[in-house]
């Protein structure tokens, strides 16, 4: 059978892959300890939880509209104006199915053939396949380790042509856990209504943010830069939600509008007892968001300080999300391995420890390993990087 070019041009997803290859050596009795998910080890809140059963026990097991039901469209409003101060109309919200929804369906309303979409490396892997589906092109920018995996406005402004539509913004980031200042923001931002192109900024983090820094939304720093801004988020990371699937996307009403009309013929719309569970989610209360939070902090604090032990490994301290992204090229070529892919996966095969390499991620020199898993597990899987590399060295 013919596959169409679209498809056939995609690269698999390297975090999914690594995360398939993990279960299959569990599934043979391996005791692998499996540092790819991109997500929460904590199961939803219980009062989410219930909210979404209350929901099905009376009835609301139907059609929603397309874009979503207007009260989860109003507690998104209602979090986004307590959060970022920002206003929005329900005409400017969608709901989708995950915010990696949302951002397909962005990407198929806003991008005709040969269109530029501007993206950070690292990035988070489906960004450029995304773009490409929808007939773009990925110009990419390198966002250097000695700026901590940040792009300048200079940097910027180099990459930007005729056929540039958009830049996306990830902050904090996935691979890296860094986050973009104030003052950083706002000088990409002043490069974008200069050049006149939008800006999508994935917000999908902004919970899990450690130390002294803060989460600013690019839309918050004036009205111009909101009109230039698509603001996707949803509950995954946030309230550990990853399976519910509910997404958003915040923006002008024309660019929500042929989204929601792109979204009737696809997915017709996101699960209602979903919708019901995220009301909750945003409505409730948010103690457990907090404890999530501070769990993965304590976590950090403990594992980065072992990880930069490890000869030949070094490793910035991120600063949100639930990610280490070492730079293990040295250790690479200290154990023999030609590169971090070959690296990854003899840590795989010997060590029975399941990261992601850098390459999926635009990084070759690196690799990420999640920290949503247990302290313990944490622990244990850094001794076995330890001491195989010291048994290669």
């Amino acid at each position: 059978m013919q596959l169409a070019d679209r498809v056939r041009a995609l690269t698999p997803s390297s975090t999914l892959a690594i995360t398939a290859k993990a279960k299959e050596l569990k599934a043979q009795g391996k005791d692998v300890i499996g540092l790819g998910a991109g997500e929460p080890d904590f199961n939803t809140p219980q009062h989410i939880i219930e909210a979404a059963v209350k929901s099905m026990n009376e009835g609301y097991t139907k059609y929603t509209p397309s874009g979503g039901l207007p009260e989860l469209k109003k507690a998104i409003a209602a979090k986004l104006k307590a959060d970022q101060g920002l206003e929005y109309q329900l005409n400017e919200i969608i709901v989708t199915s995950g915010a990696k929804h949302a951002l397909y369906t962005l990407f198929q309303v806003l991008l005709n053939d040969g269109d530029e979409v501007i993206i950070p490396t690292p990035y988070w892997v489906s960004y450029p396949e995304q773009v490409k589906l929808a007939g773009g092109n990925p110009v990419y920018v390198e966002g250097l380790e000695q700026n901590n995996f940040k792009i300048t406005p200079a940097q910027l402004k180099e990459k930007v042509t005729e056929k540039t539509k958009a830049v996306i913004i990830n902050s904090p980031s996935n691979p890296t856990g860094m986050v973009y200042s104030k003052e950083e923001l706002q000088a990409l931002g002043e490069v974008c209504l200069e050049k006149g192109i939008l800006i999508i900024s994935d917000e999908i983090y902004e919970k899990l943010i450690y130390g002294e820094v803060e989460h600013i939304s690019i839309a918050q720093l004036s009205d111009e830069l909101k009109k230039q801004t698509i603001i996707i988020n949803g509950v995954s990371k946030s309230h550990s939600m990853t399976g519910w699937r509910i997404g958003y996307a915040a923006c002008d009403s024309a660019l929500i509008k042929a989204m929601t009309d792109l979204a009737s013929h696809s997915t017709s719309n996101p699960t209602t007892p979903a919708q019901y569970a995220t009301i909750a989610a945003y409505a409730g209360p948010q103690e457990e968001v907090e404890k999530m939070r501070s769990a993965f902090l304590e976590r950090l604090e403990i594992i980065h300080l072992k990880l930069n032990e490890i000869p030949g490994i070094s490793c910035l301290k991120p600063q949100g999300a639930f990610y280490l992204f070492p730079n293990a090229k040295t250790a690479a070529t200290m154990t023999g391995c030609k590169d971090v892919d070959e690296f990854c996966n003899m840590l795989l095969t010997e060590a029975n420890v399941a990261v992601v390499p850098g390459s999926g991620f635009g990084a070759p020199d690196f690799m990420r390993l999640s920290y949503a898993t247990s302290l313990s597990q944490l622990e244990e899987a850094i001794r076995r990087i330890h001491q195989f590399v010291n048994k290669r060295v």
